[in-house]
């Protein structure tokens, strides 16, 4: 584990735009850049409204691929967690904050735009101090915790729970059986709290975001884009559209019984869209509360593996351009999380529907 310096960005990659996706090669470590007083006073702010943790992955350390790092709500106190020269990324707080899930790649540099060949990829577990490292899920990618001994991910095309204290596994959504997904690839499985609802980004056979409903096997649309989540108060749902001031924003809007409850206009379904330059935003993820989001924007480029993206945290519902940069360096910064401590509120246990077309459960 090692504690860094708190640092800030200057050098810019570029690349091909293309929605959701990374073509370039693997990223180089990149540099510090000074923080200006303005970014500065913003970033004191915060820390004065939320006690919190974020946790990101990173290509800054040297080493040809990301690693995992966490810091403060206010960008301080930088420490890597994990040092090799793997892919970590995607990286999820446990409820209670204690460990964090994380996908690596099996075999050094993968591109994310791989992140459905779920041979290339494993699922680990750290705890905060970076050490306890273990395997927790073989050949699977997009883990996520339903609660603190159950997790949820894709394989390619399928989705699946697991708990871990037994290794037992149960396969949820086969796309290759479930005709209205037509052998899609699942990706960012999200379940809702009630176990009935997997919010899923679609890709392959199919680009789209959407809501499965377990019980009747039904999958409802709610746009293009990718990166869609249920907000944590899940009357709504959140996700990365292919619009606004830099080319992607965050949009969101209500839900009830797992559908959209009415046609939006453009500017309700506008969550964030960060003023300037540096407004190419992926990533986004909420607080438990629903009062706080993190995610990453780029000023050029898009590969979401190789761009200089930067970390930024805003507090729901202020001004957006009170969107508050946390990471300052020239490496490629992406897909953060956020734990509060005042909120170690575990999630309800999903009752999770079986998927009839699924095999039993098998230990693995």
């Amino acid at each position: 584990m090692k504690t860094l310096k708190t640092s800030v960005l200057g050098l810019l990659c570029t690349a091909s735009l293309a929605c959701c996706g990374s073509l370039g090669g693997a990223p180089s470590g990149g540099g510090d850049v000074g923080i200006d007083k303005e970014d500065q006073a913003k970033m004191a702010a915060v820390g004065r409204q939320v006690e919190a943790l974020v946790v990101w992955s990173s290509s800054r350390s040297q080493n040809e691929g990301h690693d995992i790092f966490v810091m403060e709500e206010d960008g301080a106190n930088v420490t890597q967690l994990t040092d090799t020269p793997h892919v970590d990324w995607f990286p999820r707080f446990a409820p209670d904050g204690s460990k964090i899930l994380f996908t690596r790649s099996k075999k050094g540099w993968v591109y994310e735009r791989d992140a459905n060949h779920n041979w290339k990829w494993d699922i680990f577990t750290i705890d905060r101090q970076g050490e306890n490292l273990e395997l927790v899920a073989k050949d699977a990618s997009w883990g996520t915790w339903l609660t603190a001994d159950r997790i949820l991910f894709s394989r390619n095309t399928k989705v699946y729970s697991k708990l871990l204290s037994t290794g037992e596994e149960q396969m949820l959504v086969d796309s290759d059986v479930e005709k209205n997904l037509g052998g899609a690839e699942l990706q960012q499985p999200q379940m809702s709290r009630d176990g009935r609802h997997i919010a899923l980004t679609l890709r392959g056979s199919k680009r789209e975001t959407g809501t499965f409903d377990l019980e009747s096997r039904e999958w409802t649309p709610t746009g293009k884009g990718c990166q869609v989540a249920w907000h944590p108060a899940e009357d709504r749902i959140y996700w990365i559209n292919p619009s606004g001031n830099g080319g992607s924003e965050v949009f969101s809007v209500p839900m009830t019984d797992g559908k959209p409850q009415r046609e939006c206009e453009y500017e309700e379904m506008r969550f964030m869209d960060i003023p300037g330059r540096r407004s190419h935003e992926y990533f986004p993820r909420m607080s438990t509360d629903g009062a706080w989001m993190v995610w990453a924007a780029t000023q050029r480029g898009h590969d979401h593996d190789v761009a200089d993206y930067e970390i930024y945290i805003w507090k729901v519902g202020a001004p957006h351009e009170q969107a508050t940069r946390l990471t300052f360096h020239s490496g490629n910064d992406r897909w953060p999380d956020i734990f509060i401590p005042a909120m170690q509120t575990a999630p309800a246990t999903p009752e999770v529907a079986e998927d009839p077309a699924a095999d039993q459960a098998t230990p693995t």
